[in-house]
């Protein structure tokens, strides 16, 4: 059966008619010939639009875009349907409240299954009878024609659910790392890289999967078949010897193109296990579905296996989650604030931001759709005529589409875009973590365009000075930046199409950003920094390196080791700090929290605030006036010494008694700097909240325990406000509904 399109026209088999070529139809028709040509299904046992009972007022009419019964016989008894489907026009994204809806028409008609599509996107659902469920339950297939008689079959459908929790997923990966070591002998970092690269052919495919939804071993060995038959002789013949490749490296160099932009893989990179090995992976993931699976099932999973897996050699590189949650709700970054980790590790800090920020976002868009259900699911719509209801429907859904495709992340301008393009950005030196922390964000729903392989101390691509709203970080502790390691030609950035790129979107910013390195080439990287005259300790440059990367204004939470607060050696850094940033919050955690990821310091958790510019002209008029003030107060004493040290002749003092001068002029500088850092502090005094928690959410095993962070941020919330510790960004964003039923975003961007 196929499609039939003429004249602005579309033929409805189910209809007997043609009807008005419109998006959501198209996908509609389309949809009734897979069910005819891929499941078997006759046109006798469908209808389309069919009206199910108990509609509900508020909530529009109850049609069901298409519904199948077990047979031909059933339909004209008005029997129960096993199938009730909802389609949706191929550019809209679906959103998941929207399903509750299609979900209630599947339970009103008493259908078993309900399925949601646009054709790039289908979710299959368990209808449980009797009730509405919380969280609907995503299962893997519709039955066929074959089996839609078989309550065996019906009931073995209905139990295998896609929605898998995040332990089986974790679970899974597990498995799957443990074919490759034991086959492949690889590793466990080796083995990892082999997994990501299988999850993301998997990827790929179920994006815009062909007639199966997801990629399956079945799959997989039919597109061998077709590729040694009808593909890999031609690329031999084209391309030379090459392009004579096992179907497996095929498609993994189609993948390696297709996230080409993203560097996730090295352009020379090749699959690196055997063949039965990447089939049994296959065959393992083959239940789930990447695509479609939640973000937070799999990206916590996937955070749960990158753990574990690097708990050894990389294990600096994971911050636990109970840390990122508590700082990135202590900073509160808010929609259209451009938020940075210049030492990412696995990403944990920006995805945690990205899903804090998306939250706020999917709160609004819902908000905004209930606004839209009270103007037009009124007293009026109860009462008017079917033609009426269903236009005033098609504008409900013609709106609700709108508000959808604020979460389309692959629409340009929508606002879950410009969150993860326009706001996220990290960089890590190891090349495998910063690979591994765009995996990990793209598992977690994006955000990994603005992470790059890069020395966090060096400006690159979108990261440079007086940037950021928000810095989150945990930087390395203990090592040490050696006056050796210089600024050389390998760190400049010398790819033209892309300079050229972010030459545009940055505008002179970004010429003058690359000037930190090409001006700098062969002098040692400590000499960028005023705090590499103090320390060498990377801690401690990055520290600065932060404050660097923020606005005036802009705020910070940062990992140190509590060494950096005491150590009497370090207090010309801390010094430094304080005449940059206020400290707006300091909490002292256990060792053990850190411990499960490998670190044997005990940490705290450090907050600033950048001085705006006026704190910055307060702080220093104090201090111009503290340093006059206390420097004339012992000028007199100074100038009298200076006049018996220069007496000459038969006037000048003893060497003994130059030697006491001089050490009692030492005495009163020493004396000066301190009542002038006293006059500072009072002068420019402000109340700096200091915490310890004994329980912060994860043992030495990295068990869950007790969280003792939880109430405190709630109280630092309250503390906030009260004293008013930074301006809030007022990120005003509503929506207007234009005389032609149009929907708008008006959005204010104000400090």
């Amino acid at each position: 059966m196929e499609i039939q399109i003429k004249d602005n026209k579309i033929y409805a088999p189910l209809k007997e008619k043609w009807l008005v070529l419109k998006p959501e139809e198209e996908v509609r028709q389309k949809y009734i010939c897979r069910l005819v040509n891929n499941y078997g299904f006759s046109l006798e046992q469908m209808a389309q639009e069919e009206k199910v009972n108990n509609s509900q007022r508020g909530q529009g009419r109850a049609m069901a875009d298409i519904v199948i019964w077990k047979s031909k016989e059933d339909k004209e008894d008005r029997n129960s349907p096993v199938i009730v489907v909802e389609c949706k026009a191929e550019n809209i994204t679906i959103r998941e409240e929207d399903y509750f809806q299609g979900y209630n028409y599947a339970s009103w008609a008493g259908a078993d299954f309900f399925v949601t599509t646009n054709l790039k996107e289908t979710k299959i659902f368990k209808v449980v009878k009797g009730k509405i469920p919380k969280n609907l339950e995503e299962i893997i297939d519709i039955p066929n024609a074959d089996i839609i008689n078989n309550e065996k079959e019906i009931k073995n459908l209905l139990e295998q659910l896609k929605d898998f929790t995040r332990d089986e997923f974790s679970r899974l990966l597990f498995k799957c790392h443990n074919i490759i070591r034991n086959n492949d002998k690889l590793s466990p970092e080796a083995a990892f890289d082999e997994i990501s690269k299988i999850l993301f052919m998997k990827i790929r495919y179920e994006r815009n999967p062909d007639e199966d939804n997801v990629f399956s071993q079945q799959q997989f060995l039919k597109k061998q078949a077709d590729y040694e038959k009808n593909i890999r002789p031609v690329n031999v013949k084209l391309h030379g010897d090459n392009a004579d490749i096992p179907y497996m490296d095929y498609w993994f160099e189609l993948t390696k193109s297709e996230f080409k932009d993203d560097d996730l893989f090295e352009s020379h990179e090749k699959i690196r296990i055997k063949q039965n090995s990447f089939e049994a992976i296959v065959k393992e993931l083959e239940k789930y579905n990447l695509s479609t699976t939640s973000d937070d099932v799999k990206g916590i999973a996937f955070e749960q296996f990158l753990g574990k897996t690097f708990r050894g050699e990389l294990g600096q590189f994971f911050t636990p989650r109970t840390v990122v949650d508590f700082m990135v709700e202590v900073l509160d970054p808010q929609e259209g604030e451009i938020i940075c980790d210049p030492c990412c590790g696995s990403g944990g800090f920006l995805i945690k931001t990205f899903e804090y920020v998306r939250e706020k976002i999917e709160k609004e868009i819902h908000k905004e759709k209930e606004k839209i259900k009270e103007i037009y699911y009124t007293d009026e719509y109860e009462k008017a005529s079917e033609t009426k209801k269903n236009k005033i429907d098609e504008t409900i859904n013609s709106l609700f589409n709108t508000l959808n495709e604020e979460l389309n992340i692959n629409i340009e301008n929508s606002r879950l875009r410009e969150l993860s393009y326009d706001c996220i950005f990290g960089t890590d030196a190891n090349p495998r973590m910063s690979r591994t922390a765009k995996m990990n964000m793209i598992m977690h729903g994006d955000g990994h365009g603005g992470v790059h392989h890069n020395d966090g101390l060096l400006n690159v691509n979108g990261i440079f000075e007086n940037r950021f709203d928000v810095i989150l970080t945990n930087p390395p502790f203990g090592s040490r930046v050696e006056k050796s390691l210089k600024i050389t030609e390998a760190d400049k950035f010398t790819d033209a199409e892309r300079i050229e790129k972010y030459r545009k979107r940055y505008g002179i910013e970004y010429d003058r950003a690359l000037e930190q390195i090409t001006n700098n080439i062969n002098k040692p990287i400590l000499d960028l920094y005023d705090t590499g005259k103090m320390s060498t300790l990377t801690e401690v440059l990055f520290i600065e390196r932060c404050l660097n990367l923020l606005k005036p204004g802009g705020r910070m939470g940062i990992v140190l080791p509590e060494g950096v607060l005491n150590n009497s050696n370090l207090q010309k850094v801390r010094e430094f700090v304080e005449s940059k940033a206020k400290i707006i919050l300091i909490v002292s955690i256990p060792q053990d929290v850190f411990m499960a990821s490998g670190a044997t310091v005990k940490p705290s958790l450090m907050f600033f605030k950048k001085f705006t510019e006026n704190e910055e002209n307060n702080y220093k008029e104090i201090k111009e006036k503290a340093k006059e003030e206390v420097e004339k107060k012992y000028s007199l004493e100074k100038e009298m010494i200076n006049k018996k040290m220069n007496l000459k002749g038969n006037e000048a003092i003893s060497s003994e008694e130059k030697k006491e001068l001089k050490k009692r002029l030492k005495e009163i500088d020493e004396q000066i700097e301190n009542e002038i850092k006293i006059e500072i502090k009072n002068n420019f005094n402000y109340q700096i909240p200091i915490a310890e928690v004994e329980k912060a959410g994860i043992s030495t095993t990295g068990a869950e325990i007790e969280n003792e962070l939880k109430p405190l941020v709630e109280e630092f919330k309250v503390f906030r406000k009260t004293a008013k510790i930074w301006d809030k960004k007022i990120n005003s964003i509503s929506y207007t509904i234009t005389e032609d039923e149009k929907l708008y975003r008006i959005a204010k961007y104000e400090k």
